[in-house]
């Protein structure tokens, strides 16, 4: 592995690590999402806590901090095993945030971003499996479920030299969806609704 690789993949994690849900909550004066809501940093929870204007803005970034570290390692060349493993590094970067005592969130919208570079159908594929699932359950983690679940299969049929890095994208997004799916197997799990106060 080359110096310019290890840095991309140092430099991705970093990026990933500034949590947009936690800085964006402090800006419209929301409570930490951390500690609130569902107790995740992502959109979905920023939804509950602040409406339409804070969840699109954290969506954004979220799918940026995948997107611009994959966007710059494709077009320095590095090929494509290690541009999936660079956007491992940023949805880790979400997960386990260096700036937020590692306490992030699921990376669905940054692991999207990373995909937009280098398999922009693919992506889009995937916004319309979440879209589609997400209308008929209300759901936010059934559509991401589903969505990642789907992913390698996708990968495959449109760019398979980036299969092996999507399922280890899918394997830690699943992993990270444990609780979720718990929930969704007692029946449990709540729909998406903005908090009322």
């Amino acid at each position: 592995m080359g110096a310019l690789i290890l840095l991309a993949i140092i430099s991705a994690y970093l990026f990933g690590s500034i949590s947009s849900a936690v800085l964006i909550c402090r800006l419209f004066g929301l409570p930490d999402p951390r500690t609130s809501g569902s107790n995740n940093p992502g959109a979905t929870n920023v939804y509950r806590l602040g409406g339409k204007i804070p969840a699109a803005l954290t969506l954004w970034f979220d799918v940026l901090k995948g997107m611009i570290p994959v966007w710059v390692s494709y077009f320095l060349g590095i090929e494509p095993f290690y541009l999936g493993i660079i956007a491992v590094a940023a949805c880790l970067g979400h997960i386990f945030p260096l700036y937020f005592h590692f306490r992030g969130g699921k990376a669905v919208a940054t692991a999207l971003g990373a995909m937009f570079p280098v398999a922009w159908e693919m992506a889009l594929l995937l916004i319309a499996t979440w879209l589609l699932v997400f209308r008929i359950s209300r759901v936010s983690s059934m559509a991401a479920l589903v969505t990642v679940s789907l992913a390698p299969f996708f990968a495959y049929w449109i760019k398979p030299q980036y299969t092996v890095p999507v399922i280890m994208i899918s394997v830690l997004i699943m992993w990270r969806h444990q609780s979720n799916i718990v929930r969704l197997r007692t029946g449990q799990e709540k729909r998406t609704t903005r908090r009322k106060d």
